[in-house]
């Protein structure tokens, strides 16, 4: 038995009673040889894998899993939203990026908003939809990495909108706890409730509309959704219920090729997209850690867990005021991810006691994830959204799905980079991940959970690096997490927020918590949704794990 697991075992109250692994293990790693697939739902793990034995490659196993979780799972993904992603090219041994977020309506404008007496953004309803990006971004990782027709891409999908399926658990779950604000909205329970009800867990659901889209889309390709019938029918709805979006702005939507940005973390070096999205917060926290013995501190201690509290307040500071659609600003993007910049922002994290406010440094001027990987040794790290699970409440008749809210995470403060603008691309919080060592490839993996994805994704590599967890035990790990930082919408930290824990931290940790300073509050479903693949670079033989807190699979053949 290791030292961890001798230290671990006094940690934790709860196990799974497994004769290998850490005690907080809910199971294996799967290995395979070939190809692996990590999805947050089952079916969609069996729809890529299908795709890869057919002879597709990761790319096409990718856009067929993320268009099953678009019907399996939406209450946190669909073509109403935004995709980002990272793909492992085998063949240029290269990390490419790609940005499909979409943007801000072009009739709308931050008077608007004032004229309507509004704070901030509604969460639900017309003013917070931005055009969805999904559709155009699957097209363009397919016209530069794709195998298979996307006939052949989007056929198992479309079968299961027609045919049916069974409702999963968490999927059941969250259908519930949406329905009662979102079943005012035009479309809705068209949609989603047959029979007058969301569906519950084990009944076969249909979306025929979505079928329809789909096919629509498998034959007419990404034009048929910006500028075809589903446009029309967007922009037609839209203004029916007193909407911005409009046939224009769907037509003029691109998605953007952007590259990847890393910081090395104990040798290895950990990659995530730049702004607009939140990934390089993750970064900094990585590089705020690497100026402690977190090693030496050891998983699950009150000192580990304060440090890393500390440095996520830190980084999310800069967060609040820097990230933003770098095409209306000047971004210090290199600075806030440099060494330098984080051993001079390291002085601010005291031992002894909690930050209640932390000002952004000085420059020098409910989503789903799923994973892919195949016998070449391509491997794409993809992340999907809506927001707030379902999305805006905005269901356009027929279609089968529900536009997003993202446009509720802009600022309406007028200097802020973040301030609403037409044409913007709003901050964002869903963020795809990969990791490499020596220029080869080893993890792809992204954690489910809004604003909290950089501290997971940070937990995660420290779990893996530091503390010497395998794939599927850096993903079970009980998790902490902090809330109440400064914000992109205009949010500002006076009172240092508070900590969740996740169940399976000492007693005594949280008491050593307290004593500091720092508040703490039980959170319930907080904790996101793991999905990681992992390549052995001697051998090519892949590692996949999916946690227990989804429902989802990892399985590779």
């Amino acid at each position: 038995m290791s030292l961890l697991t001798l230290v671990l075992t006094s940690f934790f109250s709860f196990a799974f009673d497994r004769i290998t692994g850490e005690p907080f293990a809910s199971r294996s790693e799967v290995i395979a040889q070939n190809a692996m697939v990590a999805t947050s739902q089952p079916l969609a793990t069996q729809v890529a894998l299908d795709i890869l034995k057919q002879g597709g490659n990761a790319v096409d196993a990718a856009i067929a899993a993320n268009a099953m979780l678009g019907l399996v799972e939406p209450t946190g993904s669909g073509i109403g939203g935004d995709l980002f992603a990272i793909v492992w090219d085998a063949k240029t041994q290269k990390l490419y990026g790609l940005n499909a977020s979409g943007r801000s309506p072009e009739s709308l404008t931050l008077e608007h908003f004032a004229l309507q007496g509004l704070e901030r953004i509604p969460s639900h309803g017309p003013l917070s939809v931005s055009v969805p990006g999904a559709v155009d971004g699957w097209f363009e990782l397919h016209a530069k990495f794709g195998s298979l027709p996307m006939s052949s891409i989007l056929s198992p999908s479309i079968e299961y909108a027609k045919k049916g399926f069974p409702v999963s658990e968490l999927i059941a779950y969250y259908l519930q706890q949406s329905e009662p604000k979102l079943r005012e909205f035009a479309g809705f329970k068209e949609t989603y409730m047959p029979n007058g009800k969301v569906p519950a867990k084990g009944q076969i659901f249909h979306n025929k509309g979505l079928a329809v889209t789909y096919e629509k889309i498998a034959t007419g390709g990404r034009d048929v959704f910006y500028k075809g019938d589903i446009a029309r029918s967007i922009a037609a709805y839209m203004k029916e219920q007193g909407g911005f979006l409009s046939y224009e702005d769907l037509a003029n939507h691109t998605s953007e090729w952007v590259e990847p940005v890393s910081t090395n973390y104990k040798g290895y070096d950990v990659w995530e997209l730049p702004p607009n999205g939140q990934g390089i917060a993750a970064l900094q926290i990585l590089n705020l850690l690497e100026q402690f013995d977190i090693e030496g501190m050891g998983f699950g201690s009150q000192q580990y867990v304060h440090t890393f509290i500390e440095a996520k307040k830190l980084a999310f500071a800069d967060r609040a005021k820097y990230y933003a659609d770098p095409a209306f600003n000047n971004i210090p993007l290199d600075w806030l991810i440099s060494k330098q910049y984080a051993q001079q922002r390291s002085k601010l994290i005291k031992q002894h006691k909690v930050a209640k406010r932390i000002d952004a440094g000085v420059d020098h001027g409910d989503t789903v994830y799923l994973t892919t990987a195949d016998k070449d040794g391509n491997m794409v790290s993809l992340i999907q959204s809506n927001y707030r699970g379902m999305g805006s409440g905005m269901t356009p008749t027929g279609l089968g799905f529900m536009l997003q809210d993202r446009g509720e995470l802009f600022s309406l403060q007028s200097e802020h980079f973040n301030v609403y603008a037409p044409n913007k691309r709003p901050f964002h919080t869903i963020i795809p991940a990969f990791i490499t060592r020596n220029g080869k490839p080893w993890v792809s993996f992204g954690v489910m959970g809004g604003s909290a994805q950089p501290q997971m994704h940070a937990q995660i590599v420290v779990n893996l690096i530091d503390f010497g967890m395998n794939l599927q035990e850096a993903g079970d790990a009980p998790r902490m997490l902090h809330f109440g930082s400064s914000q992109p919408t205009g949010k500002t930290m006076t009172d240092g927020g508070y900590v969740s824990l996740e169940s399976g931290f000492e007693p005594k940790v949280k008491r050593e918590l307290l004593k500091k300073g720092h508040i703490l509050r039980d959170s319930v479903g907080a904790y996101g949704g793991y999905q990681a693949i992992m390549r052995d670079p001697e051998t090519g033989v892949y590692y996949g794990a999916s946690e227990s807190r989804k429902d989802g699979q990892a399985a590779g053949y």
